[in-house]
C-alpha cells in the first residue's frame, strides 16, 4: 500500500466503502462475499507445549499509558510461552520513541522486544500495522491490543494453559479489569509523563467487567488464521493512511470476517487504565467536545453492564 495521500474523491469513495463495511459487518452481508481465505477448524494447527505469542500494540501520544503495558512484561513476565511485543509507532512521537528506546535496553527472559516505525499517515488507521504484523507474524498466537491494556499477574501464564490445543479463529478474556474515567491530571497519566521507567498500578482501583465479544484490545487470534487473512487484509478501505487518526471500526469488520464474535476464555490479570481525554487527536477544542462525549457514551454504557 502506497504512503501518497489520497485525492479528495478518493478520500469520499473510501469514506462510503468504511459505511458500507460498518453496515455488513452487523451480519447482513456474507463475509464470504469478500474473504474466502479463511482456513477451516481443520487446517488451523492445535499447537501444544511451548507457545508463541505476538502482542501487537499501537501508541500516537499516548507514552504515558504504554509504559504501564511494557511495565507489566518486566513486572510479571511470561514463564510458559514467549512473547514478542510489537509496538507500531511514529518517530514524530518523540515521548513514545524515547519510552521504547528504554525499554529496548531491559532484558527479559521470554521477551523480545519488536518495535516498528512507521510514518504517521499508516499509524493513524491502526488497521494498516495490524495487517501487516498478521501477515507477517511467526507466532502460534496474535494478541492484537491497544497500549492501555496490562497483563499483570498470571495473565499470560494463564493464557498459555488455555491456548493448548485450540484451533479457534478468536478468543478474548472473560473478564477485564477496568479503571473509572480518569482525567489527564489522574496521577497515572502525571507519573507516565515523567522520566522513562518500570511503572506499576493500584489493583484496587481497578473494578472486574465482563466483555460481550473479542473487542478491540482484547483480540486473541489464531496465528494460521492471520498468515491466512491478515487483519482486514480484503477490505481495502481500511487499509489506506490518513491524515489524522481513525476510530477503529475494523475491530467490528474483523471479527465479521472470521465469522465469529470471539470465544471466552478464563484468563486473570487483564486491566485496562480508561481515560476522558484522548491525546492522539489534535486541536484543544476538538479534544474538549470528544471528551464530553467519550464521558456520556461511557457512563451510558456502565449503566447498562451487569
Amino acid at each position: 500500500m502506497s504512503d501518497s495521500q489520497p485525492t479528495i474523491s478518493e478520500r469520499w469513495l473510501n469514506a462510503a466503502l468504511i459505511v458500507f463495511f460498518r453496515f455488513a459487518a452487523g451480519g447482513t452481508v456474507p463475509a464470504h462475499w469478500f474473504e474466502r481465505r479463511l482456513p477451516p477448524v481443520v487446517r488451523r494447527t492445535a499447537r501444544t507445549g511451548p507457545l508463541e505469542l505476538e502482542i501487537v500494540s499501537h501508541c500516537w501520544n499516548y507514552s504515558h499509558f504504554l509504559v504501564y503495558q511494557l511495565s507489566s512484561l518486566v513486572l510479571f513476565p511470561p514463564t510458559r510461552l514467549s512473547v514478542t511485543m510489537t509496538v507500531f509507532h511514529s518517530p514524530e512521537d518523540r515521548q513514545t520513541t524515547s519510552l521504547l528506546a528504554h525499554f529496548a535496553g531491559l532484558s527479559l527472559p521470554n521477551v523480545r522486544w519488536n518495535w516498528q516505525a512507521r510514518p504517521k499517515e499508516r499509524l493513524f488507521r491502526r488497521a494498516i500495522g495490524r495487517n501487516e504484523a498478521a501477515l507477517a507474524t511467526r507466532a502460534d498466537w496474535v494478541w492484537f491490543t491497544d497500549c492501555d491494556l496490562l497483563f499483570r499477574e498470571g495473565c499470560l501464564d494463564t493464557l498459555a494453559d488455555c491456548l493448548q490445543g485450540r484451533r479457534d479463529a478468536l478468543l478474548y478474556p472473560r473478564e477485564e479489569r477496568r479503571t473509572p474515567l480518569l482525567a489527564s491530571d489522574d496521577p497515572i497519566f502525571t507519573a507516565g509523563q515523567r522520566e522513562p521507567r518500570v511503572l506499576d498500578v493500584d489493583a484496587a482501583n481497578f473494578k472486574v467487567e465482563r466483555p460481550a465479544r473479542a473487542t478491540g484490545p482484547l483480540q486473541i487470534a489464531h496465528g494460521d488464521v492471520c498468515r491466512a487473512v491478515g487483519y482486514c487484509d480484503a477490505l481495502a478501505a481500511y487499509q489506506v493512511p490518513s491524515d489524522r487518526w481513525r476510530k477503529a471500526h475494523e475491530d467490528r469488520a474483523f471479527r465479521w470476517l472470521l465469522r465469529t464474535q470471539g470465544v471466552p476464555i478464563d484468563v486473570p490479570g487483564v486491566y485496562r487504565i480508561r481515560h476522558i481525554s484522548k491525546g492522539r487527536y489534535a486541536g484543544k477544542n476538538s479534544a474538549k467536545l470528544r471528551a464530553a462525549i467519550r464521558r456520556a457514551q461511557l457512563r451510558l454504557r456502565d449503566s447498562r453492564s451487569p
